[in-house]
């Protein structure tokens, strides 16, 4: 006896009204190449839910990978029987026997559409229960709040089970919300931001500012692997390798040191935007927690939002460091962004950079300085990447060869 189908509810799709099509649209691509691989299994929706018919597959496995995917609620694997007691019994027994965590109380629940059928819905209650309760040690019948509720429909032409509730990954397909800029650093923070605005169904590229010979390649390694991370998500992640060191030259040599972060930042901002227009982009991503470092205080974020008009997300703005954290390590990117590779914002850090910069005084020191002609050689000079799952560069000639 095995699994034939499992059931994937949509969650927060289910609040869309005439939209909800291409919400699911997104979402079934996002299934089917997620399962590719697979042979034999079958995507089927509705309005309400999908179905992904096993035929034979185990269920494990494909529980696994439709539980990264975001849009998906909750998933619940199900088995189609024959209208018969005894089979019915030893598919209940199979059911409790194969849940994902283990099972102590449960309590069955009958729906008998088909009026037809010998049992009624407590006969058949009865019968199942009493079979779990003879056949298992340490399971008791609790009503009221039960490990496992296990779910039995007849119908006329069959008998349907499920019960056992997994959680998905929430959010909303990925894509469905358009694309986006990331601003990639190395750090803890902006892999965690590129992972919840990817929740919130965008499509996310990264770029990473780049600052030879003051970076090593080990930084630029870094980010390839943070990217490896965030391309589990949906198959691949571009990453835009920026030249910065000129840029940042010149800005050591003509803004004051206070004000030197705060000008980097607009700088950083700027490029970013110019590449985002060339890919269409809607949005920029930064990794900022309100009042983390300097540059991140609110006085700071006025002064560096200045320089652009188009919309930057910054999903991580109330949380503090323990919550990013929290979820870099479920992410599987903190002991990447540990690794002590520094990048470019940290190499030119000021001594005391200014908490509280004014808009008037930056614009003052950047009128003494070109910086145009500058942007546009970083952006044309672009290292444009794409990264697959897993991908590594381990040796210097790999990356010379890239870069």
């Amino acid at each position: 006896m095995k699994f034939d189908h499992i059931i994937i509810r949509y969650g927060e799709i289910s609040t869309k009204k005439r939209n909800r099509k291409g919400f699911v649209d997104k979402m079934k691509a996002h299934i089917r190449w997620s399962l590719k691989d697979i042979e034999g299994v079958v995507l089927t929706a509705n309005r309400e839910r999908m179905y992904v018919l096993l035929n034979g597959v185990d269920h494990k496995p494909v529980i696994e990978r439709l539980k990264g995917i975001f849009g998906i609620q909750s998933l619940s694997p199900a088995i189609k029987i024959e209208r018969d007691l005894e089979v019915m019994k030893t598919a209940a027994l199979y059911y409790l026997n194969q849940t994902s965590e283990e099972v102590s109380t449960f309590k069955i629940t009958t729906k008998r559409a088909d009026k037809d059928f010998p049992y009624n819905t407590d006969e058949i209650n009865r019968a199942l229960g009493g079979h779990l309760l003879r056949n298992t040690e340490d399971v008791k019948v609790d009503v009221k709040n039960p490990d496992l509720n296990l779910l039995v429909e007849v119908r006329r032409e069959a008998v349907y089970m499920t019960g056992e509730i997994i959680q998905g990954a929430g959010g909303l397909p990925f894509g469905s919300s358009g694309k986006a800029m990331l601003m990639l650093s190395g750090g803890i923070d902006s892999p965690v931001a590129g992972f919840l605005s990817m929740k919130r169904g965008l499509d996310v590229e990264a770029i990473h500012f780049y600052s030879p010979p003051f970076t090593s390649e080990r930084s630029k390694q870094k980010v390839i692997d943070l990217a490896g991370k965030l391309a589990e998500i949906n198959g691949s992640m571009k990453v835009h390798i920026v030249p910065f060191t000129e840029i940042q030259l010149l800005i050591q040599k003509q803004i004051p040191e206070n004000y030197s972060m705060t000008t980097t930042r607009r700088l950083m901002m700027r490029v970013a935007d110019k590449i985002r227009e060339k890919e269409e982009a809607m949005a920029l991503i930064t990794g900022e927690s309100l009042g983390q470092v300097a540059s991140q205080t609110m006085s700071s974020m006025f002064a560096i939002n200045e320089v652009t008009n188009t919309p930057i997300l910054r999903p991580l703005i109330t949380m503090d460091k323990t919550e990013i954290i929290k979820i870099a390590r479920e992410l599987d990117t903190f002991e990447i962004s540990n690794l002590p590779y520094e990048d470019c914002c940290t190499v030119f850090t000021p001594a005391s950079p200014k908490t509280k910069p004014k808009r008037e005084k930056v614009n003052y020191y950047e009128s003494f300085v070109d910086f145009d002609s500058l942007i546009e050689k970083a952006v044309s000079e672009t290292e444009i990447l794409t990264i697959k799952p897993g991908q590594t560069f381990d040796n210097k000639e790999a990356m010379e060869d890239l870069f």
